[in-house]
């Protein structure tokens, strides 16, 4: 499976059209205000959210004024992005499909096949986008797949708008979607789990919890930052602070010998399986 990053340089980008939210929630918020803090005017959106309490944050947050149901507004869009829950996406596009025919579709709705979007939609302009949490504060890592009859400029605008949440990744498969998910997705879940179980054994060791909690959160941010910015895999950068014979080391044989790192390899396809699973139940309609 080839997977493939593709960035075209700034100065290429053209300016973003309307782009139109259906669903105004927390993915949305976070694709706005990414958006608005890169210079991109309140009156570039229209957004579709039908709780009321969900309206009145992006009033009081943004300055927008969203609706309640799908309306003439988003026939100026010429982008609409998909941020509902994925059983609701099918009912959803019922009241959206003819609105903004020539728009180009991006769905963040976990598990929902392009297939059934192009098919709910009545377009093959169709992208799906896989991000995980982190996007909640512009540190994102986004999968993203573009049906074929997307083209370069639609990949640019889709860039635009979803690179405001943070990196981004295209694959040339949508059947990568499931990997990225299970890896990136549910990612953020499992680095709070480390830090959860590193917090609680400094607290058992004799640190304040706020102690502990810094401890644990700086060590994974500044990991991270390294392992980024290193030229070598993460198994050199850990073999080189485990010394043999040193704590490092009775660590890392500790958690050898509990097979760690092969269960949790078996927790991460459980989710890629889960994944397929999700994939095939919300794109029935």
């Amino acid at each position: 499976m080839n997977i493939a990053v593709t960035f075209l340089p700034r100065q290429e980008r053209a300016p973003l059209p309307p782009i139109g939210f259906i669903g105004g929630g927390n993915m949305a918020c976070a694709i706005i205000g990414g958006l608005i803090k890169r210079q991109v005017p309140t009156a570039t959106f229209e957004v579709v959210e039908p709780q009321a309490e969900a309206r009145e944050r992006l009033r009081h947050d943004f300055g927008i004024s969203a609706h309640a149901v799908a309306s003439a507004a988003l026939e100026r869009c010429g982008v609409l992005v998909w941020a509902v829950k994925p059983q609701s996406f099918a009912q959803a596009a019922q009241g959206v499909r003819g609105l903004a025919p020539d728009a180009l579709h991006i769905s963040v709705a976990a598990g929902i096949p392009s297939d059934s979007i192009a098919r709910w939609l009545a377009t093959e302009q169709v992208v799906r986008a896989m991000p995980n949490t982190p996007a909640l504060v512009g540190r994102g890592m986004t999968g993203l797949f573009a049906r074929a009859a997307v083209d370069p400029a639609g990949r640019n605008q889709v860039e635009q708008v979803l690179g405001a949440t943070g990196e981004l990744l295209w694959v040339d498969a949508e059947s990568a979607l499931d990997a990225v998910t299970a890896v990136s997705g549910s990612g953020p879940a499992y680095v709070f789990y480390f830090i959860e179980a590193m917090t609680e054994a400094g607290l058992e060791l004799g640190l304040t919890p706020e102690q502990a909690h810094r401890l644990a959160v700086g060590t994974f941010t500044g990991a991270s930052i390294l392992a980024n910015d290193a030229s070598e895999p993460p198994a050199v950068l850990r073999e080189r602070v485990t010394s043999k014979g040193g704590t490092t080391y009775a660590a890392m044989t500790s958690l050898e010998n509990a097979d760690v790192k092969a269960k949790f390899k078996t927790a991460i396809r459980a989710a890629h399986q889960r994944a397929a699973e999700l994939a095939e139940e919300f794109g029935r309609g």
